[in-house]
């Protein structure tokens, strides 16, 4: 090969050097943001709002992912597709994420979300006044909910022996509220948006217990009616996922605050919740969303504490081991 020949593909071969690093660099050719699978649901609750806000605001892009969301019509098949690894991640109960715990699905809580604040019970008697009044009568509740735990772990606490002392009566919390319409139970366990709904259509109904407040009488925290977790399979592919998922969340719930009446309409517009129900949730100080990294010494504390009282109410039989609370 003659000298010059020698130079001319060395000239080449350093063009295209150049226009590959060129293209490389081209915003379409940037690397893919990590996917994280997250379990929704189709029903009007706050729980996907939480999702949707995130997706609409791209708040998963900012934080360096890509949120896919996949919605199901039953809290069982939500919570399911988590168990089976068919999605990454999602926002639960804490007691109900020690009972898949223990059944062998690698949950990792990663932090906290809503506070028991949205679990209320309503009552249309202005005789009664507490869940005490309740005694010798009927209290319609979903027995499947960790809603129920909380309510039974309260009740013991007080002296009351919720299935013996007060009737219990098993429905869905739409069910509940329309028993308690028709009259045929005095009380109905329901939680936002239903609440504020009701609340609206039935101004004479009136609160006898709160979560938040009732969990802070028996354990001096305000308790979590649902909290993040994420597979530990999951977090192994995506080291960072836990952090940058908190991060957005963080960002739905400053938003949630700052832009509530947009909230509101992406509420309506995703859930076809009537329009206020959000803001009045909100201004209630019934939707509470406070995220902090679960790993937090007193966070941790108070997510647990919430998993021992359900071992000594005995719904479970053991206290699942501190894998269950992620570390980074």
């Amino acid at each position: 090969m003659s000298k010059l020949s020698r130079r001319g593909v060395a000239a080449f071969a350093a063009a295209f050097a150049i226009i590959l690093a060129g293209i490389v660099a081209l915003p379409g050719q940037a690397q893919q943001k990590p996917v994280i699978k997250v379990s929704s649901l189709t029903l009007p609750v706050f729980n996907p709002l939480v999702w949707n806000i995130m997706k609409a605001r791209g708040f998963d892009a900012k934080n360096g992912f890509e949120l896919d969301i996949h919605a199901y019509p039953s809290i069982a098949g939500f919570y399911a597709a988590f168990a089976t690894g068919e999605t990454d991640a999602l926002i639960g109960g804490p007691t109900i994420f020690q009972k898949l715990y223990q059944e062998g699905v690698p949950v990792r809580i990663i932090g906290t979300g809503f506070t028991l604040a949205d679990l209320v019970i309503f009552a249309k008697d202005p005789a009664i006044k507490s869940l005490a009044d309740l005694k010798g009568k009927q209290l319609a509740i979903d027995m499947g909910g960790s809603q129920f735990q909380v309510v039974k772990i309260y009740a013991a606490a007080k002296g009351i022996d919720l299935g013996k002392d007060i009737t219990v009566v098993n429905a869905n919390f739409g069910v509940a509220r329309a028993q308690l319409e028709a009259g045929r139970v005095d009380a109905a366990l329901v939680i936002e948006p239903l609440a504020s709904i009701s609340a609206k259509q039935n101004p004479d109904w009136h609160v006898i217990f709160n979560g938040a407040q009732g969990w802070k009488e028996i354990a001096g925290e305000s308790g979590w009616e649902i909290v993040p977790a994420m597979r530990a399979d999951a977090i192994q592919r995506v080291p960072n996922g836990p952090k940058m998922l908190l991060a957005a969340l963080q960002d739905v719930a400053a938003y949630m605050q700052s832009n509530t009446a947009d909230a509101d309409k992406i509420a309506n517009e995703t859930l076809k919740l009537p329009p206020g129900i959000f803001t009045a949730a909100v201004e209630s100080k019934r939707l509470q969303m406070i995220v902090k990294p679960a790993w937090e010494p007193a966070t941790k504390k108070s997510i647990t504490d919430m998993m021992e009282r359900a071992v000594k109410a005995e719904f479970y039989p053991k206290m699942p081991d501190e894998k269950i609370i992620y570390a980074p």
